[in-house]
This record gives C-alpha cells, structure tokens and sequence, in this order.
C-alpha cells in the first residue's frame, strides 16, 4: 500500500535584431501542464536511410520547466511559446545542404532539403514535409491575421506556419522558424541509431517515472508490471504480491542523446538496491529493485555496474538487484501513468 511565425511580408523584419518576437508561452505555454499524453502515428528513417512505414508512438510529453532544461531560451521562446525568429536571421533560411531537418525539441524527421526552396520571405520554406503524418496543423488567429500554425506531430512544438502560394507540385509554402530545427546531413540519415529500450523496477514506478522521463535523451515512458506469472495484471493484483510482477518502467530512449550507463547511475542514484522486496515503506516482491535487460551488451552494463559499486562500497550492504532478461510488459492502468505529472507531488524515492 502506497503512503503517500508569426510571418510578415518579406523585408518587414529584416532590419530587426535577430531575437524571437513575442514570447506567445506568457499567455499559454507557460505555466501550463501539458495534456496526458496519447499516442501518435509517425514515419522515421531506418538505418538504411529509407523512411519506414508509420508507427505508433507515445507522444512526447513534458512540463513548462522540463523544456526550459533542456532547450536554449531562444529555442524554448519559439518551439514552445510560439514566438517568431525575425526574417533573414535563422541560420537554415540560406542553408542547401542534402540532408534532413528534425524537431529541435523530440528528433522527429519533418523536411527534407530535396523539398526546400527560396521564397524570398527570410525563412526556410519547404513544398511538403517528407511525411504528411508527421506534422500537424491548427488554425491560427493571433495578431489579427487568419493563418494555419505547423506543429510536430509528437512532441506539439511550434514551427511555424503553411500558406497555399508555394510552387508545385504542392502549391504550399511550410514557412519554417530555423530555431525549431536540427540538421542531418544525408549521409548521417542512414546511421541514424534507432530507439532502444530499457526497463528497471526501482519501488514505486510514481516516483521511478517521473525520475527518468524528464531526462533528456528519454523519449517517452510507460509504466507496468512485468518479472511474473499473470497475463494482463491489474493494479489490485500485482498489490496483492501473488501475481510475481513487480512495478516497473519502460523506457524509450535516444543513444545517440543518453547512453544505457547513464539511465543505470540515474537507476543507482535513484532508489535502494540494497533491500529485498521492499523501498521504504512500500513491502512485498512487488517493489523489488530489479534490471530486466534488453540485450547482452545491457547485461553487461549491469553486471560491471553492479561490481564496481561493490567494490567502491558505494553502499552499506551487499546490492540485492534482480538481474533477468526482460519478458513480456504489461502497460499499467491509464491513471498511473505520468501520475505525478498530472496529479502534482513529489516523489516515492527513498533514496
């Protein structure tokens, strides 16, 4: 039992310094909790270069400070409070290099630079994203003008906006802010190190949550049971401490931005290994400290991390961590996911 762009005309901005106008985060990004998070359908590159068929992914959610950690002011002024870059000043608007641009904020591929072209306007522009699912649009009626806002499909970031006088074979214009941007070059694209898993039990998967999904290079969470016996647990079974599971995380991240080491020392650091069955308060199998790996290379990551906090005497008993290849994980009721993001709170860690 738990105890606890805005665009203007070509020119009009040209003489201005180059700093986002308008942090629109005052009156709406900021200070707000993003909604739960839901799933989303995107297309990524493979490790050939080709773009796969469309997957469903968590959409990439984190709070107002979350993103002000992780993104330079101008960046977070733009992508998540919708403020505009002046014209002529993005450092893509006169930029031709073959290669893909991403979402600053999440990674997700959304233009190519075989569909961009001068418009004559001071901002990267582009006839069509390299796929229609990964960018979504919404009306937008600020400033007294009637334009249709481009947002990235996973993770909500603002690029800017799309306008019906661009050049064939589209006849659209998405007028981009360079800020909201990552560049690839086109040999990168195809080594492009896919998404991996990791999946730890650490207590209370609350706490355990909340710990590692503002972690950048962490590109989403889910909450669950797994390491047991019962096929589709509830959340009043695995508390009964009959069913074998322990709480548990899931976690989705980048390689190339956080390292399988780096998510075991945030493990360490982060919860008591050192009890059997138990963190704290919260008793039984089910609040076990356990590492279900994902690969060999993550068996050995543990195991050498594990020897060198013995040898160190990082703590003061022996480290009792389940160490088992994962198996098959069971999503936790809706309510518990991202439960501190939503219900506000601290933490269940106890170490």
């Amino acid at each position: 039992m738990k105890l606890r762009p805005l665009f203007f005309a070509a020119g009009m901005l040209a003489a201005a310094a180059c700093v986002p106008s308008g942090d629109r985060a005052a009156g709406t990004a900021a200070g707000r909790m993003a909604p739960p998070p839901g799933m989303v359908s995107v297309r990524e590159f493979g490790k050939d270069g080709r773009l796969m068929e469309a997957t469903a992914m968590e959409k990439v959610v984190k709070t107002d400070a979350e993103w002000r950690k992780i993104l330079t002011q101008e960046q977070y002024t733009v992508a998540r409070g919708k403020g505009t870059e002046p014209a002529f000043c993005g450092v893509f608007y006169d930029h031709h290099q073959p290669g893909i641009y991403s979402c600053v904020c999440c990674g997700l591929p959304l233009f190519s630079a075989d569909a961009k072209f001068d418009s004559g306007t001071g901002w990267p522009s582009f006839f069509q994203p390299v796929a229609e699912v990964n960018v979504i649009t919404q009306p937008d009626n600020s400033h007294g003008m009637k334009r249709v806002e481009i947002l990235c499909a996973r993770c909500d970031a603002h690029l800017g906006h799309v306008f019906d006088d661009g050049p064939k074979p589209t006849g659209r214009r998405y007028c981009l802010n360079s800020v909201s941007l990552v560049f690839a070059p086109q040999a990168a694209v195809a080594v492009q190190p896919k998404a991996e898993k990791a999946t730890f039990a650490a207590g209370c998967f609350w706490g355990v949550e909340e710990t590692f999904r503002a972690l950048p290079g962490v590109v989403s969470t889910t909450v669950g049971y797994t390491g047991g016996r019962a096929k589709s647990p509830t959340y009043k079974q695995v508390c009964a401490n009959t069913t074998g599971h322990a709480e548990a995380i899931e976690i989705v991240f980048d390689p190339a931005l956080v390292t399988y080491e780096k998510l075991l020392a945030v493990f360490w650091e982060n919860h008591d290994p050192t009890t059997l069955n138990r963190q704290g308060p919260d008793v039984g199998s089910q609040y076990r400290s356990a590492i279900f790996f994902h690969s060999d290379a993550q068996k050995a990551a543990a195991l050498a991390a594990i020897a060198a906090l013995t040898k160190e005497k990082r703590f003061p008993k022996p480290i009792v961590t389940e160490l088992v290849p994962v198996g098959e994980f069971w999503p936790a009721e809706e309510y518990h996911q991202k439960y501190f993001m939503k219900k506000g709170g601290g933490s269940c860690n106890v170490h």
